[in-house]
């Protein structure tokens, strides 16, 4: 699923001022009634996260002739996944985001998941040795009536570059 997100916002969501290109600034994830949702700010105006931020982290502004996607870091994907184990409404998510991490080779299936072994029945268990931890993952396709927004999450969670 290579599908685009929108660039960071033009204006910084505290002050109002308009970004130029080069300009560094914080972007973050909250969780919203809507969903999870992407804002921008100024770093000169960055205080703390915001109140329900899943993960924030420093960029800087693209510059007019920097065209493409630039997929979002590995680590702000894992903060995303344990941020989501307790939201058992976000398992689908969870999910489609810790495949995205063991095709990446962050994540691996540990002995006893997946093809490997018989696993507990609907969970899969993954090893990061970057954080040196397991994550047991409940396997949880989105469900067809669902699927569109699930994959419009993802892709805003995967990507920043050209707007979608």
């Amino acid at each position: 699923m290579d599908t685009k997100i929108h660039r960071p916002q033009p204006q910084c969501c505290h002050t109002g001022r308009t970004f130029q290109p080069g300009d560094p600034l914080v972007s973050a994830l909250v969780r919203s009634p809507e969903g999870i949702r992407r804002v921008d700010c100024d770093a000169a105006a960055w205080t703390a996260p915001p109140e329900k931020c899943i993960a924030w982290w420093r960029t800087t502004f693209p510059r007019a002739e920097a065209s493409g996607n630039v997929l979002a870091p590995s680590d702000t994907l894992l903060d995303i996944v344990e941020q989501l184990e307790t939201d058992p409404g976000e398992a689908p998510l969870r999910y489609l985001l810790a495949l995205e991490l063991v095709r990446r080779r962050v994540l691996r299936f540990l002995e006893g998941s997946g093809d490997h072994a018989p696993a507990e029945a609907g969970r899969i268990r993954l090893g990061c040795r970057k954080r040196d931890c397991e994550y047991v993952i409940d396997v949880a396709a989105p469900e067809p009536a669902a699927a569109a927004a699930t994959e419009a999450r993802l892709a805003a969670l995967l990507w920043s570059g050209e707007a979608a």
